[in-house]
């Protein structure tokens, strides 16, 4: 990702499913497979207080694969051969064994890797793939590692870890609309924006400038709004969608849904 050949989908997916059950993504940061990098990247989070870190990547068996290993660093604990994910390991060799997939079932020291996580850390069944997922209970906050293949960080994300954060954060409704304005330009629109965010605290506006189109300018806004309650939450957004409208037009613009 940091030398520009891979795009960070996961990230995108992550963020989306966290924000859709009520959950709030502060922070993204891309880190080089160092472990003195990951360690810092963790520790940082930590330090700011952050109630869930989710990494992606670095699981697997090769030498750059040094997630857990960072994540130990961060957090000062040793890695340990973990019986439940040596277990899993075992399973999974002995499935793609019986499929052909491999030709010996001897665990060596690269598969053995796998299975070594921070003391103290949970393995979350990887069903796609090889390695587990590993959830770490630091204090009152968590660490929980995915594989990077995004098949498999699907899988672990839905089926293991979304119920555990589910019970853990406050739920809260999210609704989104997306409000195009057309001949007004952004640095009109910038006032009306602010205004509207801090009329309204539970509404977040982003404006996208899409170019021109027969010499008419076009912006699109995307408005995010979150609230306790869905009745609120859309009573706050027909409200703030209808002065954003008002507006763009006493501007000398259009707007529309």
């Amino acid at each position: 990702m940091l030398i520009g050949k891979v795009v960070n989908t996961n990230a995108n997916w992550l963020a989306k499913k966290i924000t859709e059950i009520g959950g709030f993504v502060r922070r993204i940061t891309d880190v080089r497979d160092d472990l003195s990098e990951i360690s810092s990247a963790v520790r940082e989070a930590l330090k700011r207080g952050t109630e869930w870190i989710i990494t992606s990547g670095g699981l697997g068996p090769t030498f750059d694969d040094m997630t857990l290993n960072g994540v130990a660093k961060a957090i000062k604990r040793p890695l340990k051969l973990n019986k439940q994910a040596y277990q899993m390991l075992l399973e999974k060799y002995k499935e793609m064994f019986e499929r052909g997939i491999l030709k010996s079932l001897d665990i060596t020291p690269e598969r053995r890797k796998m299975a070594e996580l921070p003391a103290g850390a949970i393995p979350l069944r990887n069903r796609v793939g090889t390695a587990p997922g590993v959830l770490i209970k630091f204090g009152r906050q968590r660490i929980a590692c995915l594989p990077g293949v995004p098949a498999e960080l699907m899988d672990i994300f839905e089926n293991e870890l979304l119920p555990i954060i589910q019970k853990s954060i406050k739920r809260v409704y999210t609704t989104e609309r997306v409000l195009i304005a057309k001949d007004v330009i952004e640095s009109a629109l910038a006032p009306v924006i602010k205004e509207a965010m801090s009329k309204h605290p539970e509404v977040y506006i982003k404006s996208h400038p899409k170019g021109r189109e027969s010499g008419v300018s076009i912006i699109e806004l995307h408005i995010t709004a979150t609230a306790k309650s869905s009745e609120r939450i859309e009573k706050e957004m027909e409200q703030v969608v209808q002065e954003l409208k008002e507006k763009i037009v006493a501007l000398g613009g259009t707007a529309e849904q």
